[in-house]
């Protein structure tokens, strides 16, 4: 069974699954380790998300000077249910035709009410599957686990997953992904299905994968800024926001953990910890969690310091000169490769070399291999800001309330980034 209307195609992404010849198979993103909106995979090099029409308007508005440091905005697909060959459910994205009637063009991003969705065929289709399961007398916790083992079959990573609990051991259960990624999948999926009756087609944002470039990708998330809530917040929603940043690091250094993911050398799979973590740490405590990211199980990464610390002064700079820019409720993202080391790059360089070296004189050839000795290694490091529900800026959207000068909590964050990191650099020199 489909619930969307039949499209023509055009050109899809590299390495997208497709359903037939009409459409691509969305996937969980299993290296999401924050957010609470699930991030699907479209292909290799792009992502997409539920669309919020602020969010959307707010990318295509991007001052240039910012796009290095936001996911690249690739447009918007049509999202729909449908049936496959077993009778389960799929998420496939379409094309994005202007015509279609889509009631969600409008939607603000929701305040969901605190309730539980009945999980139960999630992935059956047709409410005769529905009808056995409650017969049977089913748990939605035993039903969830059907959904998993059929459903997100392809949901998964050849590295392990581990999340530290909250007394700062591991876990012994090992998991394909980052389990935070699941979670708001099934939230994702309950929330959709639960709608489907009214809602056939859902617009979803087309993304930029921005830890495609990473193969082992460590991946920390912190939620920016001394404020979280947007303008149009109501007052319970800003009342819940304000006590959130009270009680947590956003308050004292404008900044919080809101999940991550560390490859561990030592062990060969990631660490993980979530948003819940983060809101209990301490100034000291977030301290020690920027470490933890930066170690790999063997050695503290001392050559991540240079280049994440220039990355984070450019983007201070460049907001800075954003005026009446908010970044509410927004994240920044910090990337680096677990598998990226001095050893290996150092010997893949070498091996370049050795290469070369049939082509050039015994003086070049001596004179290049003297040259990768002092090389200065230069590990990958990504910084993207993500997240713009609660953005605004002067003009954007009639919005009724204008600030002035830039967005002073989001750069008291950075600048508190940069402090730690800097003198962690140099207490590890």
């Amino acid at each position: 069974m489909c619930v969307c209307q039949t499209m023509e195609v055009g050109k899809h992404g590299k390495n997208a699954t497709h359903t037939g010849s009409r459409g691509v198979l969305l996937e969980p993103f299993i290296h999401q380790v924050g957010g609470h909106s699930s991030m699907m995979r479209y292909d290799d090099h792009t992502v997409c998300k539920p669309l919020i029409t602020r969010e959307q308007r707010f990318y295509e508005s991007l001052p240039p000077e910012m796009k290095e440091f936001t996911p690249e905005y690739k447009g918007v697909v049509s999202v729909c249910f449908e049936g496959d060959s077993d009778g389960y459910i799929n998420l496939v994205a379409y094309p994005y035709v202007e015509s279609e009637t889509l009631e969600q063009d409008d939607t603000p991003e929701r305040d969901q009410p605190r309730r539980k969705h009945s999980r139960r065929s999630l992935n059956k289709s047709g409410s005769g599957s529905e009808h056995k399961e409650e017969k049977a007398g089913l748990t939605s916790e035993t039903s969830e686990s059907i959904q998993d083992t059929k459903s997100l079959k392809s949901f998964h990573s050849d590295v392990p997953f581990q999340m530290l609990d909250g007394n700062s051991s591991v876990s012994s259960e090992k998991i394909s992904f980052n389990p935070w990624s699941l979670r708001c999948h099934k939230q994702q999926l309950s929330l959709m299905r639960s709608e489907s009756k009214e809602r056939k087609l859902y617009k979803f944002l087309l993304l930029e994968n921005v830890v495609h470039h990473f193969k082992l990708p460590c991946v920390l998330d912190l939620k920016m800024g001394t404020r979280q809530h947007g303008d149009d917040a109501s007052e319970e929603k800003a009342a819940r926001q304000m006590k959130k940043c009270a009680q947590s690091t956003s308050a004292t250094l404008g900044v919080r953990v809101c999940g991550m993911q560390v490859y561990q050398l030592n062990t060969g799979h990631y660490l993980c910890r979530n948003k819940y973590y983060g809101r209990g740490l301490s100034t000291e405590g977030f301290r020690s969690a920027l470490c933890q990211y930066l170690h790999n199980g063997i050695e503290l990464r001392k050559d991540l310091f240079d280049p994440i610390l220039s990355k984070l002064q450019s983007l201070k700079a460049v907001l800075e000169r954003q005026a009446s820019y908010r970044f509410y409720s927004s994240s920044l993202l910090i990337i680096y490769d677990g598998k990226d080391t001095r050893s290996e790059t150092h010997l893949d360089r070498k091996a370049e070399v050795r290469l070369k070296q049939v082509d050039l004189s015994p003086a070049d050839n001596l004179q290049d291999v003297s040259n990768t000795e002092s090389i200065s290694f230069q590990p990958k490091v990504d910084v993207r800001m993500i997240d713009f529900a609660h953005s605004t800026f002067k003009g954007f959207r009639d919005d009724p309330t204008v600030h002035d000068g830039p967005d002073m909590g989001y750069v008291f964050g950075l600048e508190s980034l940069i402090n730690i990191l800097g003198q962690m650099r140099d207490e590890n020199q």
